[in-house]
């Protein structure tokens, strides 16, 4: 699914024009930037799941253009934890 996709559906299933329904999307996606931006780094919404940061160490790793050994710098990537009713819904238990 897309985001003009997202919209038309979020625009239909909530009475509301598509400019209302991109402004409500623009808004969650903003929210779930700020949040991983935050120190904390997480938001949970009880249906869809968790997204959080993760640190990630340093590693050794080959460039593959030239076969060269290099490091990875550190750093900070979201990770999605899918919620307990997504899962089921997936799996097509509910």
């Amino acid at each position: 699914m897309t985001k003009p996709e997202i919209i038309a559906l979020i625009s239909e299933q909530a009475d509301i024009t598509k400019k209302a329904a991109t402004r409500v999307l623009d808004t969650f996606v903003d929210a779930v930037h700020a949040s991983l931006k935050s120190e904390d780094g997480k938001i949970r919404i009880s249906a869809l799941g968790t997204f959080r940061v993760v640190e990630m160490a340093p590693r050794r790793g080959v460039n593959p253009r030239t076969g060269k050994e290099m490091t990875i710098p550190a750093m900070r990537v979201p990770r999605f934890t899918a919620a307990k009713a997504l899962k089921q819904i997936v799996q097509g238990r509910k």
